[in-house]
């Protein structure tokens, strides 16, 4: 029995996922299978390689944009990349609004707050 399941997402930028994933110390790999329960893989277009046994795919969907798909089975997942992905979504959105300010030529500076949630303050040059 599979345990994986498919959270929607608005994954639209892989660099900004793969900076993502790499502040948080995981690898992006390049079509391969991700881990879950027991043997069970599943494809992924990328797979986020995670510290612990599960991994999670991400697969383009057919509005262009990548869902993210993996075992949350013994909340592995959770503890590294948050419920329902909450850190690694952050910090994906922190990478892209940081990559959009710089296509634009704005300077962008990042502050972690308190209680977990980043502040971004974006400006012209």
């Amino acid at each position: 029995m599979s345990h994986f399941a498919t959270v929607e997402t608005q994954i639209r930028d892989i660099g900004a996922l793969r900076g993502a994933c790499t502040e948080m110390g995981f690898i992006l790999a390049e079509n391969t299978e991700a881990r879950g329960y027991g043997s069970n893989k599943i494809q992924g277009d990328f797979v986020i390689r995670l510290k612990g046994p599960y991994d999670i795919a991400v697969n383009r969907q057919p509005d262009g944009g990548f869902g993210l798909t993996t075992d949350w089975w013994g909340e592995h997942v959770q503890k590294e990349v948050g419920k329902d992905y909450g850190r690694l979504l952050q910090l994906y959105a922190v990478h892209k609004a940081q990559a959009e300010a710089r296509k634009k030529g704005l300077t962008c500076r990042r502050q972690a707050l308190g209680d977990g949630s980043v502040k971004l303050v974006i400006g012209g040059l």
